[in-house]
């Protein structure tokens, strides 16, 4: 079964998480209500199950809190990814949301690298989630599921949409990427851990 489960405790966070990339139950409870509609995003058009339990010092700020899922996150799909035989490895969506168009491009590399190229106003959306900390999550996420991730906003004049275009664009290019087409590792180096 390509899942897996983990937890993560700081003196910040405190993160359970459990991923499966072949579906199954998703909840999400992070104390940030605009972050669980985003991870939802994730699960719903990623076609994943997800579970997060996650508490952070929010009284400071949400950078610790979302920087860290991302990181448990990315953890995660690394593990559930294993050697990565017969996975699709790339993927690419492009995602309006009514204005807004977002682009997303993953390779699941084994080499993490994010270049993220939508800017943000430094806002706070909802019940504390900083707008900045999009790109943070995005870094985090590549960084330790050892992925190449291109995200991008082509156009867009609501933050809200722009945000989640980019959120349902980085679904929809993992479910394409984690998919089984093959079974062999696609590279030919022979590779991609």
């Amino acid at each position: 079964m390509r899942s897996a489960t983990l937890q993560r405790k700081t003196g910040e966070t405190e993160i359970r998480l459990t991923l499966n990339l072949d579906g199954g139950e998703t909840r999400i409870q992070t104390g940030l209500g605009f972050f669980d509609h985003m991870l939802m995003q994730i699960a719903k058009h990623g076609g994943l199950g997800l579970q997060i339990e996650a508490k952070g010092d929010l009284p400071v700020d949400s950078h610790h809190l979302v920087e860290d899922v991302g990181l448990c996150l990315g953890e995660a799909l690394k593990e559930a990814l294993g050697d990565r035989r017969g996975i699709e490895r790339y993927g690419h969506a492009y995602v309006p949301l009514d204005e807004a168009l977002a682009r997303v491009v993953i390779d699941l590399s084994g080499r993490p690298c994010c270049v993220f190229e939508a800017p943000m106003p430094h806002l706070v959306m909802g019940d504390g989630f900083q707008t900045e900390m999009v790109r943070e999550f995005f870094v985090a996420l590549a960084n330790r599921g050892a992925l190449t991730l291109h995200a991008d906003v082509l156009r867009g004049v609501n933050l809200h949409h722009k945000i989640e275009a980019l959120f349902k664009a980085l679904a929809r290019a993992l479910r394409q990427a984690v998919a089984i087409t093959g079974g062999d590792v696609p590279s030919t180096k022979g590779t991609l851990v």
